[in-house]
């Protein structure tokens, strides 16, 4: 069994006295392990940092073996994110966050999302990184079968204004409707329903509140974990920021 694909770096565990484990995301063939021989060499291990961008191939004999990766850098970002608290806190959480993935599930899209997330935090002078993440967290909700009917009102099914979400049901509320309970609603930010809008410091909060809510009460308590700290930090970035 062999395959060549793009592959974000998660992260990697020693192996044995100069290898690693490597976990990756790949673009066609979704998270995915492998042993990477040599992997602690001076060489490989700048290589082998959450964020970085590699062409990869996988070998094994048999298409449940853990098998081998010999990888190759496309994009080298590690380095930048190392004197920016913030963008190392982001990349730290969007790895974690993309964990909670089965493995080997395909999620091109997923991918997609994360590789270009990573390529804003590495690059000082980007900007939308903290948008494009907490609109990768929705996504990611979707991808795990929990997904969020946030096209009309639960309510009225009107689909213009909607302004909160329920967190008992995870439905869209419209601003008229949801008025009389806005204070036990959670808010839904416009940036997150329209592209086109910029989002401000306190939808970004407004948006990451929500996400994280349900990621936690859906896809972390029943596994008996917590939201990454690394993504409170990042959050808290924000914050002190805002």
């Amino acid at each position: 069994m062999e395959w060549r694909d793009d592959a974000l770096i998660l992260g990697a565990r020693r192996h044995g006295e100069s290898s690693v484990i490597l976990e990756v995301m790949t673009r066609g063939h979704g998270r995915h392990l492998g042993l990477v021989r040599g992997g602690r060499s001076r060489r490989l291990r700048p290589i082998l940092q959450p964020g970085n961008l590699v062409a990869a191939q996988w070998r094994a004999r048999l298409e449940d073996h853990l098998g081998a990766l010999t990888v190759e850098p496309l994009a080298a970002r590690a380095a930048y994110f190392l004197d920016r608290a913030a963008a190392l806190h982001g990349v730290v959480s969007l790895c974690a966050l993309l964990r909670l993935l089965p493995e080997r599930d395909p999620h091109e899209e997923l991918f997609e999302m994360a590789d270009a997330i990573a390529a804003l935090f590495g690059d000082i002078h980007a900007e939308g990184a903290a948008t494009m993440l907490a609109r990768f967290e929705l996504a990611l909700l979707g991808a795990l079968g929990f997904g969020l009917d946030l096209n009309s009102c639960a309510l009225t099914g009107a689909k213009d204004d909607l302004a909160y979400v329920s967190p008992k049901s995870g439905r869209a509320v419209s601003r008229a409707a949801g008025a009389p309970w806005r204070d036990k609603l959670l808010l839904y930010p416009d940036f997150l329903q329209h592209e086109s809008i910029v989002a401000e410091q306190a939808d970004l909060i407004a948006a990451f509140r929500l996400t994280g809510y349900f990621l936690t009460r859906d896809v972390l308590k029943p596994r008996g974990v917590a939201l990454p700290a690394a993504r409170e930090l990042y959050v808290g970035a924000l914050l002190r920021v805002a």
